[in-house]
């Protein structure tokens, strides 16, 4: 019996934000997406050394940043449910506006926010 290269419900590819604030970026998470947190391992001064959560069927990883790894600003794209319920709780949860859902030339409605820690989210609903 072999062991699977990656652990059960991972998906092959999660994005690894680093951030200055990463207990503040789940509880941001948690309250836009549901997100599901599933892994945190603090250091001694309370600071994320590796954090994980489950957005839908995908995890994401966090950490705090340190001077040998500083915040570095990310673009994540989610697929949600409803882009416009999704959007109102993020703008409630302190992101700041950057598009507002709305249909374009593609099958989705997207929208954009950009969170307290620098991370930039895209989100989408298909409607067509």
């Amino acid at each position: 019996m072999s062991i699977p290269h990656k652990p059960a419900g991972y998906s092959a590819v999660s994005p690894y934000l680093i951030v200055d604030g990463a207990a503040a970026s789940i509880d941001f998470l948690k309250q836009v997406f549901d997100a599901v947190e599933l892994r945190r391992f603090p250091d001694a001064e309370g600071r994320l050394l590796h954090s994980e959560v489950r957005i839908d069927d995908s995890v994401l990883m966090i950490a705090d940043c340190v001077p040998e790894w500083p915040a570095v600003p990310a673009h994540v794209h989610v697929y949600v449910r409803d882009v416009d319920a999704t959007y109102r709780r993020a703008l409630d949860a302190g992101a700041t506006p950057l598009q507002a859902p709305e249909k374009k030339q593609d099958e989705d409605k997207r929208g954009g926010f950009r969170d307290a820690r620098g991370t930039t989210w895209w989100i989408a609903t298909r409607v067509e």
